[in-house]
């Protein structure tokens, strides 16, 4: 455990990181309600990163060390949490209403 961060993500761990979360969420098809809590907890994702330190005795059997250690220093910073909610966004098509006479 002593393994936390011990140093940044790189550019390309942190792009297949976000595009693996941005997948996911789209598969679930959960693209909406996932929008809503990124962008509300946005100026806490530093906190939600030092939470998953204090709990990750508890996350790490579900989810593994390199998952939470990963996500943990992924979002620390507000600017990942930009570059998901992008990534998220970008693949949504605005929906048209079509007017039938």
């Amino acid at each position: 455990m002593s393994d936390f961060w011990k140093e940044d993500l790189t550019d390309q761990e942190e792009d297949a990181l976000i595009e693996k979360a941005a997948s996911e969420i789209k598969k679930r098809r959960l693209e909406v309600p996932a929008i809503l809590l990124f962008e509300m907890h946005k100026p806490l994702s530093y906190v939600g990163s030092q939470a998953a330190i204090v709990f990750s005795p508890f996350l790490v059997p579900f989810l593994g060390f390199d998952a939470v250690n990963n996500y943990s220093r992924l979002f620390s910073r507000r600017d990942s949490i930009e570059k998901l909610l992008r990534r998220i966004e970008e693949d949504r098509a605005p929906t048209e209403k079509t007017e039938t006479p």
